[in-house]
């Protein structure tokens, strides 16, 4: 394990900060990630558990490769999904279902001087056992909010798996790979995830632009290693920095259990489309060994019969340990 310090990250999703009459479609989130230093090995380094080198053995085939950085991940999150009526109590059949996931992510990074893979297996809960009810009415309670009516309708229990994978290349602008003024730079991704939680291919572009870009490959956290998760090969910068970032994302998209409902057993579903794109912007401000970011998503209609298109904003405060 070399000198780079593990990190802490906490990140919130709310549709309301989407804009007025937001509270639809995904509509929370939230997720806390530790991520760990930069290793010398997946298997046998001294500084992961015992425990955790166990299962990386068992699980090596799943690793990008040796490259000239490389670290782990590790995250539990909930996400929240509901139609766009909160007053009705019966079954909505041309809206989304109710849905609520927990997941639990181990993620491995690698890395070179311009190009990352990331791998994640994501193993969870849909249904009442995700606890997205309670929390949204605990939620609710606390903001004064309305009480969404129809969570008896949401989808039943059943126990979710998703392989991700994701590689990317970043081309430097003026700054270089060490920029320590303004600078620009530009990230590509490409990838897919495969399981009954979802499976789709994706691809898309992320540009920033600020002063002293750091050292990673993008700001956007919902997507794998896109917020202060990927291992470094230099040091954040002394001092501050902030830059702006402008990011896009298309998926096709194979199946969605959220929209497509229970896989195998009965349970409300809608017509899917098959394409989906997303388009976000933000801003992310670095001193020491705190990080913030803030961003707002758009993304197209998910299915037939969409009233609006989403939108949705995303918080997140990162710390190295």
């Amino acid at each position: 394990m070399d000198e780079t310090p593990p990190a802490v990250n906490f990140r919130v999703d709310n549709d309301l900060l989407g804009g007025e009459d937001q509270d639809q479609g995904y509509t929370n989130g939230a997720q806390l990630t530790l991520v760990s230093p930069n290793l010398n090995d997946y298997t046998d380094d001294p500084c992961l558990p015992r425990l955790a080198r166990w299962i990386n053995r068992r699980l090596e085939r799943l690793q990008p490769g040796r490259f000239d950085q490389q670290n782990m991940v590790f995250s539990i999150g909930q996400g929240l999904f509901t139609p766009t009526d909160h007053s009705r109590s019966d079954l909505i059949e041309n809206d989304r279902p109710y849905a609520a996931v927990l997941l639990a992510s181990f993620g491995f990074n690698a890395r070179n001087r311009s190009q990352l893979r990331t791998t994640q297996l994501q193993v969870g809960v849909v249904g009442p056992a995700a606890l997205g009810r309670q929390v949204q009415e605990a939620v609710h309670g606390f903001t004064g909010s309305e009480e969404f009516m129809g969570w008896d309708h949401q989808l039943r229990n059943e126990p979710v798996l998703r392989l991700v994978h994701e590689r990317m290349r970043r081309w430097p602008g003026n700054g270089g790979f060490h920029a320590d003024g303004w600078a620009w730079d530009a990230i590509a991704h490409w990838g897919g995830a495969l399981g009954n939680l979802s499976t789709h291919a994706n691809t898309g572009m992320e540009v920033r632009l600020g002063w002293k870009i750091p050292d990673d490959f993008g700001s956007t956290p919902l997507r794998p290693a896109g917020e202060n998760t990927a291992p470094r090969i230099a040091g954040r910068a002394r001092g501050w920095s902030a830059h702006l970032f402008l990011t896009s994302d298309a998926r096709w998209v194979l199946h969605d259990i959220t929209l497509d409902g229970n896989t195998f057993r009965a349970s409300h579903g809608v017509d899917r489309r098959p394409l989906v794109a997303d388009l976000g912007y933000g801003v992310a401000i670095m001193r020491g060994r705190w990080k913030f970011a803030l961003a707002r998503y758009h993304r197209s209609r998910e299915f037939q019969k969409q009233e609006e298109a989403p939108a949705f904003g995303s918080f997140t405060i990162s710390r190295m340990l």
